[in-house]
């Protein structure tokens, strides 16, 4: 159907006709969505879709959203065929990921765990075995094969077809042909599109325009960061041995992947460092073209490759291909609806696993679209994760460089980005520097992992060669006080005549309390968890909202949103306000020292301090577990108070800390963390936050789910902390949990506790029919799965550390 037929308008148009657009339609339709529109600017595929290798496998994440996405995907793949008529080409030929190192071999055998844990069929196999499923590959330095027979591959155009007809006979109208060149809006919400064609009515509009999405929405006042780079792959003459039945074989360490095409070999790279292609602006007529090739730049990679499968290095090559595929800043989605823009959807920046995941992104987008929030975990991936400055040119430039590179990187735990550094400082950045701190990225800002550093930081699974500092660092918040810079906290001050009203509609607890600090959830109306943070009221109407930075854009625009049409306005003011938080036993008198008062605040008392010529707002708050102080002090004021905390805790005990301790200290407490063991898919009750929930101060959102579940009798599935007895495991996320031999959940997140003297963490567990108690913790052995190995481990629902608390309300 070519754009002269174009509607007026539509309920939803999905804007983009490849694998992603074409599902995000066909769910829609088939979850009863009428009246929607998808526009191509050329014609289905377009863009990077046509190209893709088409890899199925459901291997390789640790998050449980990702795996399901893909399990899902392939499901949809094996059955479309079926209802369309259409083939997808799926060909599940198996799948085998090598490793050929000892950090591969601990990733792979963490990932495997967790992967049969959620339902993935996967066998840790031999070099010989290897070579028995895939005779061509060298194996001589693989350690070990990691292999799902049902996984394989599908063919990209095939399934967008099938996608596409499955669509249309569910009343989708698909129009090729049809650019987008404007959004129309209408106070923060969208109205609807612009067509060379004429205009469109839409009540929502689904930006998933590949690697034009950031253009699109930037004409849209949409942030969309992703940026095109190039991707290369060759496909060689036909070989003997191979047949359509070779499995897929993955090779991150030499960077390629192989699989068969036309009786050859596909040869597909991710080099170490990536070539950003059209930084300013993707050409609009750029549709079905390719790239020129640099194979000189390519030439260490492709040998690397082809080394594993040597009969490439002498076989014909058929195809020289290079084409671009859009990254993102951390290689996750970008998914969800815009903080902008009300009603403004993406679905865009697949970092490559658009074909093995795009049945099941576009069914969780249009399960948001029909439902109104999303029903699968989107913390990593909802677009208000992102912040607008990543878009610019020298950011994309940089980051994309290295982001390609790290798809095929060993995942250890303490890999971080290099590229793209230094864009948002805190003002102790100059003054912390003196102390040699070990910069980490926290959400753009510069902050101390930890303190001392020597410069060497050699990636391990195992202790790292900076755990006494952690440590040390960690038992001085115990024993004596630390200094914390927080500055990366997001801060919102509100304020009018509604703010206490429309915080308390917001909030699970109690917040309208002159002087006190509220720990709080802000809920959704399904009762899951859309916020965690802090509230505290100043004033009458005046009250300080303290957020993580990973869920910055995600509560102030749900703030903002909530305060339409109230006299009550929110102002992001984080960047405006330090953040120095002095914790530990003897925090008290090294602030009364600083202060030159005596300090009386109560627990969660919160009021206004003189430190030397700077006023300070203090909360008596902690994260840590011990007594302690937030100070939050104007940016320009910063360096004085810290010189004057400095010099008050000479004696006393005091040293800085870094983020390393602040996740250790929390986690042998069990304080939750937003968007890490805990997220949008969470009921609150079950998350063991009920104790913040005040169902007796009236309506707010989410109170009637959080009555209903009440009433549906004992939690059978809880949040609860598992220690690791073993004091040489390390847990980071994802280790199987397991009561008497049975999977019962895995760890969200986890840490090492140098005062418990374990690896402790947060599982979310579930006790099937039983409700889940302390008594049913206790009446079987557990035990966690850690890349392999089994370790017995005890579970609590109470804080392992200082479980009454006598600490903190000191």
């Amino acid at each position: 159907m070519l754009g002269m037929d174009l509607p007026e308008r539509a309920r939803v148009v999905v804007v983009g006709g490849g694998v992603i657009g074409t599902s995000v339609a066909y769910h829609l339709a088939k979850m009863g969505v009428p009246d929607v529109l998808l526009l191509e600017r050329n014609r289905l595929t377009a863009g990077t879709t046509w190209h893709a290798a088409g890899l199925m496998v459901t291997f390789g994440s640790l998050s449980e959203t990702s795996t399901r996405l893909r399990q899902y995907t392939r499901d949809l793949y094996a059955g479309l065929e079926a209802e369309t008529g259409l083939s997808t080409g799926l060909r599940q030929c198996g799948f085998i990921e090598l490793a050929a190192d000892e950090g591969r071999l601990e990733e792979y055998r963490r990932v495997a765990a967790f992967n049969r844990h959620l339902g993935v069929d996967v066998h840790e196999i031999s070099p010989a075995e290897v070579r028995t499923l895939f005779p061509l590959a060298r194996t001589d330095d693989v350690l070990a094969g990691f292999y799902v027979a049902e996984d394989g591959r599908a063919n990209p155009v095939d399934v967008t077809m099938s996608l596409a007809k499955g669509a249309r006979q569910r009343g989708v109208r698909i129009i090729e042909g049809v650019p987008v060149t404007g959004t129309l809006r209408k106070g923060g919400t969208v109205t609807g599109v612009r067509t060379p064609f004429g205009d469109v009515e839409a009540e929502i509009v689904v930006n998933c325009a590949g690697m034009w999405a950031r253009q699109l929405g930037e004409e849209a006042g949409v942030s969309i960061p992703l940026q095109a780079a190039e991707h290369y792959y060759l496909i060689t003459e036909p070989i003997d041995g191979v047949s359509a039945d070779l499995p897929v074989l993955e090779d991150p360490g030499a960077y390629g992947y192989f699989r068969e095409e036309t009786g050859g070999l596909m040869v597909g790279l991710f080099e170490g460092a990536a070539a950003p292609w059209s930084v300013e602006r993707v050409p609009d007529d750029f549709a079905f073209g390719t790239l020129p090739p640099d194979w000189d730049r390519m030439a260490p990679y492709l040998e690397a490759a082809m080394a594993r499968i040597p009969v490439t290095a002498t076989a014909g090559v058929r195809t020289f291909f290079c084409g671009p595929e859009s990254f993102t800043p951390d290689l996750a989605p970008i998914f969800g609806e815009s903080p902008e823009l009300r009603n403004y959807f993406v679905a865009a920046g697949m970092n490559s696993i658009g074909i093995l995941t795009g049945g099941g992104i576009g069914r969780a987008l249009a399960a948001w679209i029909a439902t109104g929030r999303p029903d699968v975990d989107v913390t990593g991936m909802n677009i208000d994760r992102l912040q607008p400055y990543q878009r610019n040119r020298a950011y994309r430039a940089s980051r994309t460089v290295e982001a390609l590179g790290q798809v095929y990187a060993t995942h250890f735990p303490s890999r971080a980005f290099s590229s793209a550094r230094g864009a948002r400082r805190s003002p102790l950045h100059s003054v912390l520097s003196d102390l040699r701190p070990y910069w980490r990225d926290v959400s753009g800002w510069e902050m101390p992992d930890f303190y001392d550093f020597s410069g060497n930081f050699a990636l391990s699974w195992g202790k790292p060669d900076w755990f006494g500092q952690w440590a040390a660092e960690h038992r001085a918040a115990r024993e004596d006080a630390v200094l914390m810079d927080m500055s990366f906290m997001a801060k919102f001050l509100v304020q009018g005549r509604d703010a206490a009203a429309a915080l308390e509609e917001l909030s699970a607890n109690r917040v309208a309390v002159p002087g006190r600090v509220t720990y709080t959830q802000w809920l959704n109306e399904g009762g899951t968890i859309e916020a965690d943070l802090t509230v505290t009221q100043l004033d009458e109407d005046r009250f300080w909202v303290v957020a993580s930075d990973t869920a910055h854009r995600h509560a102030f625009t749900r703030l903002t949103r909530h305060l339409d049409g109230r006299h009550a306005f929110a102002a992001d003011v984080t960047s405006g306000w330090a953040q120095i938080n002095l914790q530990g036993p003897r925090s008290r008198e090294i602030l009364a020292a600083a202060a030159d008062a005596e300090i009386t605040l109560p627990f969660r008392g919160a009021a206004e301090l003189e430190i030397g010529f700077a006023r300070v707002l203090c909360l008596r708050i902690t994260y840590v577990g011990e007594l302690g102080y937030e100070l939050y002090v104007p940016a320009e004021q910063a360096v004085h108070v810290h010189e004057r905390l400095v010099a008050a805790g000479a004696g006393h005990g005091l040293r800085h800390a870094g983020l390393k301790a602040l996740a250790s200290l929390r986690m042998e407490k069990g304080y939750r963390d937003y968007g890490h063991d805990i997220d949008n898919t969470d009921d609150v009750l079950e998350a063991g936050l009920g104790f913040a929930v005040a169902l007796d101060k009236g309506d707010f959102i989410g109170r009637e789910a959080v009555l209903a579940r009440k009433a549906r009798g004992p939690l059978t599935r809880r949040l609860v902390q598992v220690l690791v007895t073993d004091p040489k495991a390390l847990m980071y996320h994802g280790e199987v949990v397991r009561r008497d031999g049975r999977d019962v959940g895995y760890v969200r997140a986890a840490s090492y506790g140098h005062t418990l003297g374990g690896a402790v963490g947060l599982a979310m567990l579930d006790a099937g029919p039983q409700p889940l108690d302390q008594a049913w913790l206790d009446a079987a052995p557990l035990t966690v799965e850690i890349a392999g190995a089994t370790y017995p481990a005890r579970a609590s629902l109470r804080p392992l550390y200082d479980p009454t608390s006598e600490r903190v309300r000191v």
